[in-house]
């Protein structure tokens, strides 16, 4: 079943740690974000493998863009 990682804030990419095919744990770092001089990591809440990063850096997520799926 997959996993759909959401932004919970507005927020600009800073960093991607992850590509398309890798293998994630719960709890590994998907992304970084920054928010109001604050960097906020965006964890993954399951263990599989990334099928989507639909960010990249410099992008500017809204609360509940997606950011990756985990199969």
């Amino acid at each position: 079943m997959a996993e759909e990682i959401r932004a919970e804030t507005v927020a600009n990419v800073m960093a991607v740690s992850m590509s398309e095919g890798d293998a994630v744990h719960d709890g590994d770092s998907l992304v970084l974000l920054e928010s109001m001089s604050m960097e906020i990591p965006v964890l993954s809440e399951v263990s599989g493998t990334i099928s989507t990063i639909a960010v990249k850096p410099g992008d500017v997520v809204q609360e509940g863009d997606l950011i990756a799926v985990v199969e």
